[in-house]
């Protein structure tokens, strides 16, 4: 098969468009030929490197992807040749006490596709068969990909461990993130007001798209926590969307008394500075999470295939082009989800 290997860790010319041993499903596993797959800031980490990251040589990146099943292995009897699937790259070994008790974002021997073991920039993965939902006959694999990670990620986080209900003020900070965006759709869809700091006039064009109710451009409004205290009548926001974390400054400053700033990730850096009187003087709590369970999974992408949830999408490129691809998404050129064509 053809798949886009790397050796070291690098810039993104370490990324190679090679032939590679197309793999073999064992039991309970299957065979997905993609049809797609989709980038995440996550492919940019894996590539770079990060101390004491360790990987199989050469790795083939990418979590999300969609395609239809090519081969089964000993002992699945839940698919058949040729359905069309979405996968879950949340794997959990299925055996432990989280994974038995429903949470397997939690797994004791937790892994992420096309993170530590090899992914979706290829032609074929293999999967275990709990890791796939079924994708509609007539539904676009690209839009399915590209929704898999990040709406599997914002529903755990607001909903699951946020608990954002209709009428409350959300916050996110960030405009045309593939998370982001996920967490507008969803804030809406549980009636929330959404709020969106974006850095500039086209991603928050996109936030507007998907139904954000306040805009504010950054690179004007440097103070942009004053902006959302002025807007909520001093009262401050229910929620925070912040995964950036740098942010958190003035993430703290922006929400209400009793606030809750919910988190994924660390785009601006894992380290950083906090006053902690905001936390404990307005009672805030700060809930992190990481991906979400099967059920999240299952829940999420069937409101995506029902039409309820969007996808912002961005530019489609071959997979010979991930390279490429990757460059878009590292110079922050994306406004949506970009997405890999294969085997097309």
């Amino acid at each position: 098969m053809k798949a886009i290997l790397f050796h070291e860790h690098g810039l993104p010319e370490v990324l190679q468009y090679a032939d590679f041993p197309t793999p073999e499903p064992g039991s309970g596993e299957v065979l997905v030929k993609l049809k797609a797959a989709a980038l995440n800031r996550l492919d940019l980490w894996v590539r770079e490197g990060w101390p004491g990251i360790k990987l199989e040589y050469p790795h083939i990146p990418g979590a999300d992807g969609a395609g239809e099943v090519a081969a089964l292995g000993e002992g699945v009897d839940k698919w058949e040749i040729g359905d069309r699937v979405v996968i879950n790259s949340n794997l959990g070994c299925g055996i432990c006490d989280f994974c038995r008790d429903g949470k397997d974002n939690l797994c004791s021997k937790w892994h992420l596709l096309g993170e530590t073991i090899r992914g979706t920039y290829a032609e074929y993965v293999v999967v275990p068969e709990r890791q796939l939902h079924p994708m509609p006959e007539n539904f676009d694999a690209a839009t399915a990909a590209a929704a898999a990670l990040v709406y599997h990620t914002a529903w755990h986080s607001l909903i699951t461990r946020g608990n954002v209900r209709m009428g409350e003020k959300v916050l996110i900070v960030g405009a045309s993130g593939g998370v982001n965006t996920a967490c507008i759709q969803i804030a809406k869809l549980t009636g929330a007001l959404v709020y969106v700091v974006g850095s500039n006039t086209e991603k928050l064009a996109v936030a507007e798209s998907l139904g954000a109710d306040y805009l504010i451009d950054r690179s004007i409004e440097e103070n942009w926590s004053k902006v959302v205290y002025r807007m909520t009548e001093r009262r401050g926001v229910d929620v925070v969307v912040d995964n950036v974390g740098t942010t958190f400054p003035q993430s703290f400053r922006a929400a209400r008394k009793g606030g809750r700033i919910l988190t994924v990730g660390n785009t601006g850096g894992p380290k950083f500075e906090i006053d902690n009187r905001f936390v404990f003087s307005k009672h805030l709590s700060i809930i992190g999470s990481t991906m979400g369970t099967r059920a999240d999974f299952a829940t999420v992408m069937d409101l995506v295939f029902a039409g309820k949830l969007s996808v912002a999408m961005d530019i489609t490129f071959p997979l010979e082009e991930a390279a490429t691809a990757q460059s878009r998404l590292e110079n922050g050129q994306q406004l949506g989800k970009i997405t890999l064509t294969i085997n097309d």
